[in-house]
């Protein structure tokens, strides 16, 4: 796996957030894909509240049955989790998608079925509907899974700070994506991106916040 940091005007306690992962590669792709501002957050263990929340990003992308999915409207007054990854990457995608399966898992079953949790490919191309949904069924078959064109996606992704670049081959010919490894997760009350976590948060950090995000609150 390999880290780039992705220069943003974001206070230095977000800035080791805000990072593209390459999952498997090796190098430096070289890309300074701009990110939104963050503003300056408080940092609670592994989730990093954002004294300026994000807008919920507004794009419209297929799902596992290769429906058109609102993202802004589907997610409506609903705590959501995003991450934007792909399934080949053989190490952070499949962690982070893991450790939110079992900590969702953990929740009472009413909160189990409020909680929506959306991964949105970072590689479309390879990615469709029906390998993306394969995949996820592996994580939990209740996972939203979105793929569609690349520059919806990037445009998406930006706009709740996290940068990903078109996947491309590294000197071994293999298909690697460059992509932020953040959670970002929106409150149902506000339908804003208020909690952002790391590739280093783990199942229990999820397993003790998730009562908190399904209901709005600061985990």
């Amino acid at each position: 796996m390999r880290t780039k940091t992705a220069l943003t005007a974001a206070a230095l306690a977000a800035a080791a957030a805000l990072t593209l992962t390459a999952c498997g590669g090796s190098g430096d792709s070289g890309s300074n894909s701009p990110v939104a501002d963050v503003s300056a957050p408080a940092k609670t263990q592994a989730a990093t509240v954002l004294d300026r929340p994000f807008a919920k990003p507004d794009f419209v992308l297929t799902d596992t049955s290769g429906k058109k999915f609102d993202f802004r409207a589907e997610t409506k007054g609903k705590p959501t989790l995003i991450y934007f990854g792909y399934t080949n990457c053989p190490d952070v995608c499949p962690l982070t998608m893991g450790n939110i399966a079992i900590a969702k898992k953990a929740l009472p079953k009413a909160d189990q079925d409020k909680l929506q949790v959306v991964f949105v490919t970072t590689d479309p191309e390879r990615d469709t509907p029906a390998s993306l949904g394969k995949w996820l069924k592996g994580q939990d078959p209740s996972f939203i899974g979105l793929t569609g064109d690349f520059a919806t996606i990037q445009k998406g992704a930006r706009q709740i700070g996290i940068g990903i670049d078109p996947p491309s081959k590294d000197k071994d010919g293999k298909v690697v994506s460059m992509h932020g490894a953040q959670v970002i997760a929106f409150s149902p009350k506000t339908d804003q991106g208020y909690v952002l976590y790391g590739q280093d948060a783990k199942v229990d950090d999820y397993t003790k916040d998730l009562p908190k995000i399904i209901k709005g609150e600061n985990p």
